[in-house]
């Protein structure tokens, strides 16, 4: 019985150590190193709901899919609150959201932006649950995002918050944006020449 438990205990410790290491390692908000390529609304209806579960992680898919939530002040705000300029985009269509031009921090344990950045890739939805909340969507894939809060006393041009699972944002540093931009612009000039 002594053996049983103690090999019990060393298994669970080496798995503990492995999680723990996997964890420090592996980002839990995606990074690019390039502008993703954005899909149609006609290309993400064809999508089944077998084919989201393939795409996305567990995570992604309850919290884009299904309307989830993730644990707040958890690994991906603080990657997020250590990530510097660049813009946000969907994990399920790759619209972009979100810039790091009106992100701010609200203390609140998840990402919180005061306007998108382009205001027809979100779309806002009142909660018909009763709470009076207004639901955050991606006006592509129609995955759930977060919410917006209003007039809450923010010093930012808007007094919005937007409240985003980061867990569903793939963050591209301003640094691929500009070069990405830069290497669309030299291929366009040589097609016109």
């Amino acid at each position: 019985m002594k053996q049983v438990l103690t090999l019990s205990m060393v298994i669970a410790a080496v798995l503990g150590i492995v999680v723990y290491a996997q964890e420090k390692r592996d980002p839990v908000m995606p990074v690019a190193k390039e502008l993703p390529k954005a899909m149609s609304k006609e290309e993400v209806s064809k999508i089944s709901d077998a084919e989201w579960k393939k795409r996305l992680t567990p995570e992604q898919y309850a919290i884009l899919r299904r309307s989830g939530t993730e644990r707040s002040n958890g690994k991906v705000y603080q990657e997020f609150k250590k990530q510097g300029g660049g813009s946000y985009f969907c994990v399920g269509c790759n619209t972009e959201l979100f810039s790091s031009k009106e992100k701010f921090d609200s203390h609140c344990g998840w990402p919180s932006f005061y306007d998108p950045a382009d205001t027809k890739n979100v779309k806002s939805v009142m909660e018909t649950d009763g709470s009076g909340r207004i639901e955050v969507r991606c006006a592509t894939c129609d995955g759930h995002l977060g919410h917006v809060f209003q007039g809450e006393g923010f010093s930012t041009p808007t007094d919005k918050r937007y409240c985003i699972n980061g867990t569903v944002l793939r963050f591209v540093p301003a640094e691929a944006v500009e070069a990405t931009k830069k290497a669309m612009a030299a291929e366009a000039k040589k097609k016109s020449e």
